[in-house]
């Protein structure tokens, strides 16, 4: 018997180091819309909000405006988004072992056909839900809730494995395992995860 029947995955400093490809853009729209130098280390916490609640928290007045402003910076910022070493290995085992993966992940619809599809890892995430897909966004346990429902499975049969404070608070509220992605993660303050997992094989261990 196996203790988890699925595996919801985070893609930012989770599945996808986007961290500088994210943050240098965001320096040059801040001293663009805000006329201030931010540093790349203070602005590293923004890394687990959405887009827009990003920009908001800063300051900046026209969010819509800034935020396309960003998403065009990201896109060209010549540093892509690269999956951290070891997924592959991750996520064919888990499907060779009938373990469903999903993915639950701030990104827009867009963003993520951009970062994501060019692992080629999309075609065995049996469920996706983006930022676009609920009405509210994690600390809220809506989006990991809504992977497990789309999948059939209970949320107790469930592991959400994230790098930050609010993917943590989304998973204990939506009653799932939380597995502490250490290679991404920034701040770990007030994380009291089930599992602290090293580098990405490290998940193979539990499964």
């Amino acid at each position: 018997m196996k203790k988890y029947k699925c595996i919801i995955f985070d893609l930012d400093g989770t599945m996808l180091d986007t961290e500088k490809m994210n943050i240098i853009p965001l320096q040059r729209v801040v001293k663009e819309e805000l006329n201030k130098d931010i540093s790349y280390e203070k602005l590293l916490k923004y890394m687990a909000y959405t887009g827009q609640k990003a920009l908001e928290d800063l300051g900046v007045k026209d969010i819509d405006g800034a935020y396309d402003k960003w998403v065009k910076y990201v896109n060209e910022f010549e540093e892509g988004a690269k999956l951290y070493d070891g997924f592959e290995d991750v996520v064919v085992s888990l499907e060779n072992e009938g373990i469903l993966c999903g993915i639950s992940s701030s990104k827009t619809r867009k963003q993520y056909e951009i970062d994501f599809h060019k692992t080629g890892l999309h075609k065995y995430m049996k469920n996706v839900v983006l930022a676009d897909d609920t009405e509210n966004h994690k600390p809220h346990p809506e989006p990991l809730l809504k992977v497990a429902e789309n999948l059939k499975v209970s949320p107790k049969d469930c592991m959400y494995i994230g790098d930050t404070i609010s993917d943590y608070k989304a998973t204990k509220a939506a009653g799932m395992d939380f597995g502490l992605a250490l290679w991404g993660a920034i701040d770990t303050t007030g994380i009291k995860a089930d599992y602290e997992f090293e580098n990405p094989v490290d998940i193979l261990k539990i499964i």
